[in-house]
């Protein structure tokens, strides 16, 4: 009788571990297989595009962010250090040959006049010459026509107009900069380059540091590393800038057997499918399945219709790249496949991962059972 209700046990668990068996959602995985994957695709009556990644793929899907300046931006000439502004300050020095001057007590040889604010409409006043209009001249053009009203007041004055720091033309520089505030644009600092190195440099990695200029309702926008390759980009700053320097905010998510499973922002500019696997640790040498990589994104319709070889693709669709990473140009495709923003990347569980997983399950369950006829003294 004790054999017979053994025998009644372990045919329980031998048919809960052939349950085990047949129904794999009973066993903890990390997400789908591939199987599973595949049978999500348009060919198999899914949703989305399934596509097997090779150099045509690569070279249709390389696409980097558009950034950079407009033409306005990069032909704006440099402004004229000594052009004066509303808002600059001037300092004027004024010598009469006389015992007694119209500027300043007798006796005085000069009479100086520090601070002179040019106003928001472009005027200074000067005692005895008037009202005259600074902005927009130099100081060599305003000294002329100050000597030209004080002579006929005072034989031959003679006077020196020096401009000095002001807010006539100023630049606002926040976000990840050395030192945020409001600079004058000077003879040093006439450029994007020269100006952020005066207030202090970028405090991120050049790599992800992104700059932005707004200007009016315009906006120009570049990468760091950028504006020092290409001179052109160093452009002339223009009264009224701000500028923004900010960490580059793009992101992808790694999910399965990697070695990390997180929101991962990029490092670098471009990101390969190898460095974003390479960044979460690498694919879990225990686990992980080299022949399923996937890449899932959400791709627009003129590269959809050109991945696909198609025309009749209207908006973004949904696209679910693989990589097999064991074929002979499979790293090099890797390499050269660029990962996006929002991207998510995911590796498959190797098949025997599952079955090793599966056999431990009925293991377990065939140990269990013995366990509870142990208990019942079979």
């Amino acid at each position: 009788m004790k054999f017979k209700e053994k025998r009644w046990a372990y045919s329980v668990a031998l048919l809960a571990a052939l349950s085990v068996v047949s129904s794999c959602s009973l066993v903890p995985r990390a997400g789908p297989n591939k199987r599973e994957i595949f049978a999500g695709s348009v060919q198999r009556e899914g949703d989305a595009f399934v596509v097997a990644v090779n150099d045509r793929v690569t070279r249709a899907t390389a696409i980097v962010p558009a950034l950079g300046f407009t033409e306005n931006f990069k032909n704006a000439g440099q402004l004229g250090s000594d052009t004066i502004r509303p808002g600059d300050v001037l300092s004027l020095t004024i010598w009469e040959n006389v015992d007694k001057p119209l500027l300043g007590p007798e006796g005085q040889v000069a009479a100086v006049l520090e601070e002179v604010q040019v106003d928001g409409a472009g005027f200074i006043f000067v005692p005895y010459a008037g009202r005259i209009r600074a902005a927009g001249n130099t100081p060599e053009s305003i000294r002329r026509v100050i000597s030209n009203k004080l002579e006929e007041q005072t034989p031959d004055p003679q006077v020196e107009v020096r401009r000095v720091a002001g807010d006539g033309a100023t630049v606002s520089l926040v976000g990840s900069i050395g030192a945020q505030g409001v600079y004058p644009i000077e003879r040093p600092t006439r450029t994007l380059s020269a100006m952020m190195a005066n207030a202090g440099g970028v405090t991120i990695e050049p790599e992800i540091a992104q700059v932005t200029v707004l200007r009016g309702n315009t906006k120009g926008q570049i990468w760091l590393q950028d504006l020092y390759d290409d001179p052109r980009l160093d452009i002339a700053l223009r009264g009224g800038d701000r500028i923004l320097v900010e960490e580059d905010t793009r992101a992808f998510t790694a999910l399965g057997a990697t070695g990390t499973q997180s929101r991962v922002n990029f490092e670098t500019k471009d990101m390969s499918a190898i460095e974003a696997i390479a960044t979460v640790g690498g694919i879990n040498a225990m686990q992980g399945d080299p022949t399923g990589v996937f890449v899932f994104r959400n791709e627009a319709q003129e590269v959809s219709n050109q991945v696909l070889g198609r025309s009749d693709l209207q908006g973004a669709q949904r696209m679910v790249y693989v990589l097999d990473l064991t074929q002979p140009n499979g790293l090099f495709v890797a390499r050269d496949f660029v990962i996006r923003d929002g991207d998510t990347l995911y590796v498959t569980e190797a098949p025997i991962t599952q079955w090793d997983k599966t056999i431990s399950a009925i293991t377990g369950t065939l140990t269990s059972a013995d366990t509870i006829g142990s208990l019942g003294g079979f």
